[in-house]
This record gives structure tokens, sequence and C-alpha cells, in this order.
């Protein structure tokens, strides 16, 4: 993991410990209640672990907290800045993609807004949301390809998409230049323990 990565992992580590120890929940509980396993959550806590979007959606949901609420400090004002470079980049490819989550709300009603580039032949599959999440994308560089649940739509620049997130769905750059979209995810219920059990 590079310095900015390893920084985020502790960083996320420390929350999802005090947010467990808030609860008074040992490991064992906060595995069982995420569905992921014991070790997962000792490496998450510990920082040594990088895990997956849909883990840290898992674990943010059992804790009833959103995944922005993991992955930025608290802040007491209502309006909250984040200036650019300063999103939590939450996965990166070897051919230059990255997903940054730039902005978000907090539980129980949780909405993301998430800053994708997808390097050419990238591609990037999420299993299905909580029950009732909604995406909304739009395309500003290149093309893109949009799969849910099965159905897949070609976008191009200024192109727009919406789509429940609740289903497997999966993004992918087949051309030879980047693609670049905003997506917005709304989620609602964070916390109620609704989310559907998927696999690791």
């Amino acid at each position: 993991m590079d310095e900015s990565t390893t920084t985020l992992s502790l960083a996320i580590g420390a929350r999802v410990k005090q947010e467990r120890q808030n609860r008074g929940w040992t490991l064992d509980q906060l595995a069982e209640a995420a569905g992921v396993s014991r070790r997962m959550i000792v490496n998450v806590e510990q920082g040594a672990a990088n895990p997956s979007v849909g883990t840290l959606l898992r674990i943010s949901d059992a804790l009833g907290v959103g995944l922005p609420a993991l992955v930025e400090s608290p802040r007491p004002k209502p309006v909250r800045v984040v200036r650019s470079g300063e999103g939590a980049t939450l996965w990166r490819s070897g051919q230059g993609g990255r997903g940054v989550l730039v902005a978000g709300t907090e539980s129980p009603d949780v909405v993301e807004l998430w800053d994708w580039t997808l390097g050419p032949g990238d591609s990037h599959g999420s299993e299905a949301h909580a029950a009732g999440t909604k995406e909304l994308l739009q395309v500003h560089m290149g093309s893109l390809t949009v799969d849910v649940a099965g159905q897949a739509v070609t976008l191009e620049v200024g192109d727009s998409l919406t789509f429940p997130g609740d289903v497997a769905h999966s993004y992918a750059n087949s051309g030879s230049e980047p693609a670049r979209f905003s997506l917005a995810v709304f989620e609602p219920g964070v916390g109620s323990g609704h989310r559907q059990e998927t696999g690791s």
C-alpha cells in the first residue's frame, strides 16, 4: 500500500474500532453482524487490510453508520467541504483507474458522491447493495458500459443513467482512453439491518 492508502486504511480502522467499542461489541459480534470474517475485522481495525467497497459497506451498515462516516473525520459543522484531491480513494486498478468517495451524508438515509476513473480495459463489479438503493451517474470523459443485472448500456460523454443499486452491477471501459464519471448512490435505512446477504 502507498502512503495515502495506508493513512486511509489506518483512519478507517480507527473509526471501525471506535464505533464497535461505542456499541460494546466484540470483534466476533461485529463480524457476525457484518457477515465478514473475524480476521477481516481485525485486519481492518489494524489498518492492515485494503478491504473492498462491498466489505466496507457491510461493516458500515452493521455499525449503523454510512460509508462516508468511516472514511472521514467527524465534523461538528453542518457544512463540510472536501477540497480537490482530499477524497477517500477506495478503489484503484493497475490501469490507472480509481474510485474516490468525495462526499457523503450521515445515516440513516445515506447519499454518497463518487468520482470514478476507469483506465482502458478497466472494469469494476459491485455486488447488490441494500434493498432500495438507487444509483445515478453521468459520464464526463470517454465511453462507459454499465451492466445492471445482465442489461448492458453503453454511455458516451454527457450521457447519464439511473438504475437500482440493489442488484449486481458493473462498470467497464472497453475504449482506448480513460473514462471518467460521477456517481451518486442513495442507500436508505443504513443500519436498520436490511442489507442483503452477499458473499465477499
